[in-house]
């Protein structure tokens, strides 16, 4: 590569990096300004932004809607991993002809849209009577195909003589999952981890449905709320979604490195 081409391509990756975390710097200055100046685009940071919290959260319980994002994400996040990765595990580990099928027919569900299953889930709930509850949160999703296949492939990479020798020593087939590859494959379970909370923190369409009282409000029902038919306040907007936006951004740059390495499955 000459010195022309590299120059080109750093180019290329500023300018497509610039246009990537251009709405981002958008939204937390839009968060500190009002609405007349946004709709005039503005792209300076105003003076506005403890006057725009104050109307959201006099205005909303937006405490109450961060409170039960957190609390359906973490218990899905914990939820599906355990359901998820010990499936994955038994699919390679207790490889036969028969979990093949099984996988395939799982794999066949990703290409069934949520939306064809949203109303006889909604009358399943209802009969369970699990409406406005956690557990009628997270059971439709708890486990999902394209989980249970990341946590086979890169068992794939775990040893297997591992489990021979363990077995050997002893220890039972839970105490190989939990004390051999839980810790080999912890890029993988940090893969998973960000995955699904991001899923969990992000879902809309379903909290919608079955969450249907103000006290088991999520953050993305809460963000939809505030654009009104007739006047919208778009300070009091980007500040909401701001807040909506940052757990997510945090717990994947923290979580990067290890999600890289998940999905390209590599074992440490």
């Amino acid at each position: 590569m000459n010195k022309f081409e590299r120059k080109m391509k750093y180019f290329v990756l500023t300018v497509a990096s610039i246009i990537s975390v251009f709405p981002l710097y958008w939204m937390a200055i839009s968060a500190t300004n009002k609405s007349a100046d946004i709709l005039a685009g503005k792209m300076i940071p105003g003076r506005f932004a403890l006057e725009n919290f104050r109307n959201l959260v006099n205005t909303y319980n937006i405490g109450k809607a961060m409170t039960n994002s957190i609390k359906y994400s973490v218990l899905m996040t914990l939820a599906s991993l355990i359901i998820c990765s010990l499936a994955g595990y038994g699919f390679e580990i207790y490889h036969d002809k028969v979990k093949d099928k099984v996988m395939s027919i799982l794999l066949l569900a990703l290409m069934v849209p949520f939306v064809a299953i949203l109303i006889p889930l909604f009358q399943m709930m209802s009969k369970l009577e699990l409406l406005n509850t956690s557990l009628g949160f997270m059971l439709p999703t708890i486990s999902t195909p394209f989980l249970i296949m990341l946590f086979r492939q890169n068992t794939k990479a775990f040893p297997y003589e591992i489990v021979e020798a363990a077995r050997i020593d002893g220890c039972s087939e839970l105490k190989i999952f939990v004390k051999f590859f839980i810790p080999t494959m912890k890029s993988t379970f940090a893969a998973a981890i960000i995955i699904t909370f991001m899923n969990a923190w992000n879902s809309y369409l379903w909290p919608k449905v079955i969450m249907q009282t103000d006290e088991s409000i999520t953050m993305p029902i809460l963000v939809a709320s505030l654009k009104d038919g007739y006047f919208t306040d778009y300070g009091m907007l980007m500040l909401a979604v701001l807040l909506c936006t940052m757990p997510t951004v945090l717990f994947f740059f923290f979580l990067q490195k290890q999600f890289a390495e998940g999905i390209a499955g590599s074992v440490k």
